[in-house]
């Protein structure tokens, strides 16, 4: 009863945002709400612009696309500024065909869905309120009525500009049903559908033999031609065709570079001129943007017909490469299984992120720089400080390779393995090495990977597999050490004391005895050694970290381990390194004494507690580390 109640609410709602008055009405609307007289691309930008902006890893990112794309930060950023922005001023860009060209599930199906769902959201706001001529089968721009004479005087009052001229049908209504008083005919507020085909038009090639141009631009009722007297009466036409539908809104060709020609020419006076041909009537008027999306193979060989030259120059080609970070690889796992029936499956921590990286992998290209391998170049995409490198370092890379992306195992491939490695097996837990096993296994099934493809993919299973083994191994290790976070600072603060010693040449106080002692050069070279710095490199180290905590110290933050990112990743290793036999042997006994136990049972509960495993999970990583550190 009570979501019978919501939907009841939700319609009185929904029943409160009609409106309905003349065009004299809508002009007084007008003066005060200019913005309801937007053009179709400019809804479109400001409906994105409109739910705000963020920096997500130092990219600028839109909140519109935020839940449903990851990792397309550069994409989206280039579609809304190099073609949104320009067209909603109404530039030449407006004039273009949107063509999204990228690899299978890259997410050009996902971006149009979202543009056509948000547009039906977004005109039910008061932003976003878009207003029609009542009883129009086009929904048409109440403006056309306006005569083109005094469409200069219209803008200088109103600031708007009008494009596009009346329908056949609505100047006949106008003529006899309104003896031409345009301050009379009825204005609706209208709002996008799909469902309903209004403002939101779709269409998708067929067999070119049986597909009629009438799906685009409508056709004639030959069932009212007796009673108006002749085919060129616009009462005996139905303006049902996918542009009549999308018009005011947003038109999407699905496949389009697969259309035959007789569908592709109509879209040249479409986006050129803003109007098309149907039957026997003048041009028709139409404002609508139009999306269109296909792969890199369609678009060459379309490119390559020279037939196709006009259509080509009408259109802006958008690349959309797969996301090359894994966090945001991750994130598209995270979202589709949460919307399969096996959500409730457990997945053991790191097993998406396995999943990832080896994903990640199959999308990048050898780096020609010698001095950086595929895992850095993955780690330095994905935002991670790699030593020695930088942010310039990125965009050299991001340089190197301009077609980067457009090639590698898709989304798809990845959730299928998973689905199928659950489903074949009934399991209730996987992990990683699940997964992975799963991903090899699919090769030979999919019949489009090539022999040379399969090498390099079982070559970044591998690295994936070396990846998921370090993780493993930290994990495992962090576990056995009782109150990590409370060891990890004592290391620290011992360390921090005898730099501090050295590089100001003090002594220090024994706590017990007060003796005075000597920096212990061995516990900091101990530390030091675990990442890679030398005996010549020691003296810079250790005063570049007293430069870093001053610097803390001046802004009023607290220094602890994990303000340094390499000095932290030196304490985890030498925690790490002290542990390293004690977990070797607990995890290895197969005939393991009380103690061995009860540390065993210590350590699974705290990856259950604090780590996200489960019982299953938990034993399956304990021995694997076991495994590892046994060999």
């Amino acid at each position: 009863m009570d979501m019978l109640k919501r939907v009841a609410d939700y319609q009185l709602e929904e029943s409160t945002l009609k409106w309905e008055g003349t065009f004299s009405d809508y002009l007084m609307m007008l003066k005060d709400r200019p913005w309801i007289a937007q053009s179709a691309h400019s809804r479109i930008y400001h409906m994105i612009k409109d739910a705000g902006t963020e920096t997500i890893n130092g990219r600028k990112s839109y909140r519109f696309f935020n839940r449903h794309l990851f990792g397309l930060e550069d994409a989206l950023e280039r579609l809304v500024e190099e073609y949104f922005h320009p067209a909603a001023r109404r530039l030449d860009v407006k004039k273009r065909i949107l063509l999204l060209m990228g690899p299978v599930s890259g997410g050009k199906s996902t971006l149009v869905t979202l543009l056509k769902r948000g547009l039906e959201q977004y005109t039910r706001t008061d932003r976003g309120a878009v207003y029609a001529i009542k009883g129009c089968p086009m929904h048409e721009d109440p403006l056309h009525l306006i005569p083109e004479a005094l469409r200069e005087d219209f803008f200088k009052e109103y600031g708007v500009r009008i494009e596009g001229h009346l329908s056949p049908l609505n100047m006949m209504r106008l003529e006899k049903e309104f003896g031409n008083s345009i301050e009379d005919v009825p204005v609706e507020r209208i709002f996008f559908s799909e469902d309903k085909r209004t403002g939101i038009g779709t269409f998708s090639p067929s067999d070119p033999k049986s597909q009629d141009i009438a799906d685009l631009t409508g056709s004639l009722d030959f069932s009212t031609i007796a009673e108006y007297g002749s085919e060129s009466d616009p009462r005996a036409y139905r303006f049902d065709g996918e542009l009549n539908k999308a018009n005011r809104g947003l038109m999407e060709f699905q496949e389009m570079l697969k259309c035959d020609e007789k569908f592709l020419w109509h879209l040249l006076s479409l986006t050129q001129e803003g109007n098309f041909k149907a039957g026997r009537f003048a041009l028709i008027s139409a404002d609508e943007m139009i999306v269109a999306h296909t792969n890199e193979t369609e678009y060459r060989s379309f490119i390559s017909n020279k037939k196709n030259e006009a259509l080509h120059s009408r259109m802006i080609v958008m690349p959309m490469p797969y996301n090359l970070r894994v966090s945001e690889e991750e994130k598209i796992y995270e979202k589709l299984i949460s919307q399969s029936d096996v959500a409730d499956v457990h997945i053991a921590p790191h097993t998406l992120r396995t999943a990832a990286v080896f994903t990640v992998l199959t999308r990048l290209r050898e780096p020609k720089r010698k001095d950086i391998n595929l895992i850095n170049k993955m780690k330095m995409y994905d935002g991670e400080s790699v030593e020695g490198f930088g942010e310039a370092d990125v965009d050299e890379l991001k340089r190197e390779h301009a077609g980067e992306g457009m090639e590698g195992i898709d989304p798809r491939y990845v959730l299928n393995r998973i689905s199928s490695t659950i489903i074949k097996k009934e399991l209730t837990s996987i992990n990683a090495l699940d997964v992975l096993r799963s991903l090899k296994e699919g090769f030979d099934q999919h019949a489009s990977i090539s022999k040379e493809s399969r090498e390099f993919y079982l070559t970044c299973i591998s690295l994936a597999r070396k990846e998921f083994d370090d993780l493993a191994k930290k994990e495992v290790q962090k576990a056995f050490v009782y109150s990590y976070e409370e060891s990890a600072k004592t290391l620290m603060d011992n360390y921090l004391d005898n730099v501090e010693s050295y590089c100001h040449k003090s002594n220090l106080k024994d706590p017990l005895t007060g003796e005075e002692m000597q920096p212990d050069e061995r516990l900091m070279r101990s530390i030091e050694e675990q990442i890679g710095v030398s005996e010549n490199a020691k003296k810079a180290f250790r005063e570049e970290i007293l430069i870093r905590i001053s610097a803390f110290a001046r802004k009023g933050k607290r220094f602890d381990y994990q303000s340094h990112s390499r000095l932290k990743e030196a304490i985890q290793k030498k925690l790490f390194s002290d542990l390293k036999d004690v977990v070797k042997i607990t995890t290895s006994s197969k005939t393991p004494d009380e103690l061995q136990l009860k540390k065993m049972n210590d350590v699974i509960a705290r990856l259950i507690d604090e780590y996200g495993y489960n019982s299953t999970s938990a034993n399956d990583l304990l021995r694997y580390v076991g495994s590892l550190l046994n060999r």
